[in-house]
């Protein structure tokens, strides 16, 4: 049965067009990271308050640059699942929101200088190089979305180097033991790509995309999605039993009920709107793992 997907009016248009359920994926890692760095050093609230509101302004225009390039290539309608849906369901002209995802990149450009200034230039460019990722994923001649590898690129940008990033600046140092526990986020985000390809494999196949779940076939690629779930969990109890993570970190597994959610719901169901739930869930998944795990990390600080 075909469905019709309703226009957004109003401030929803433009809270739409951000894909609110993917901006955990900004958040999570910038507070692990600066729960990790809590036992290293006194926490610079100005310095988190930027690195969260920069990494939400380009994640926010990660996903206006692949709005106007699926839209520019053809690939949208106005019944396309998991868009903003500003462009092809709501009147918003693609100039516009190319330039908003661009003014978006400018402020927090200006963001990420002000955080180089009180830190290091060093970042410049490593910060330079997430953003240019983000609008290779969908911009340029050959977008990582078309490809296999858009997993491990979300994932190491948006899940790893945030966390080091947020940690970094914290302490001006990076560590063994914040890269270790940066690997579940990294898993979580890449999670959350591939529960929007395994959404979109039918659009994605007819349109020449080659997707990791494409190539794999959808029974492979929730399988690889579960794995994602269970070593993210598993590191953190490998951790904890080998590499001296507080047992408070344990906490985590209170978020399990969410990704086992999301894993039944797609081998239950396989059209788009049926599973829009389980993205929203994985999002979910990501955050609140990333939250346990930083409590567990603060309660230990506390107590010892």
């Amino acid at each position: 049965m075909a469905h019709t997907l309703q226009a957004d009016s109003g401030w929803r248009v433009w809270w739409q067009l951000t894909r609110p359920h993917t901006l955990t994926a900004s958040f999570a890692p910038v507070f692990l990271g600066t729960m990790i760095a809590l036992g290293h050093t006194a926490i610079d609230w100005s310095l988190f308050s930027a690195m969260l509101i920069a990494s939400l302004l380009i994640q926010a225009a990660t996903n206006m640059f692949n709005e106007y390039y699926d839209f520019a290539r053809g690939l949208d309608n106005e019944n396309s699942v998991g868009i903003g849906g500003a462009i092809v369901r709501n009147g918003v002209t693609p100039k516009t929101v190319l330039t908003l995802a661009l003014v978006l990149y400018g402020i927090a450009g200006l963001i990420g200088i002000w955080i180089c200034a009180q830190t290091s230039w060093w970042l410049l460019v490593v910060g330079g190089a997430a953003m240019a990722i983000g609008y290779l994923y969908t911009g340029g001649p050959y977008p990582i979305a078309y490809t296999p590898f858009g997993e491990l690129f979300s994932g190491v940008v948006m899940g790893f180097l945030i966390v080091i990033i947020a940690f970094y600046i914290q302490t001006g140092e990076v560590t063994a033991y914040a890269a270790m526990l940066a690997v579940p986020s990294t898993l979580l985000v890449a999670a959350i790509m591939l529960t929007n390809n395994i959404r979109d494999m039918v659009g994605d196949a007819a349109s020449g995309r080659r997707t990791l779940a494409i190539l794999v076939g959808r029974s492979k690629a929730v399988t690889i999605l579960l794995a994602f779930f269970a070593l993210s969990y598993g590191w953190v109890l490998l951790l904890v039993l080998f590499a001296s993570l507080t047992p408070w970190a344990l906490l985590v597994f209170l978020s399990a009920p969410k990704a086992m959610q999301v894993v039944k719901t797609f081998k239950r169901y396989t059209e788009p709107l049926q599973v829009m739930p389980a993205m929203k869930a994985t999002g979910v998944t990501n955050t609140l793992f990333a939250f346990l795990l930083g409590i567990g990390l603060l309660i230990h600080y506390l107590l010892v």
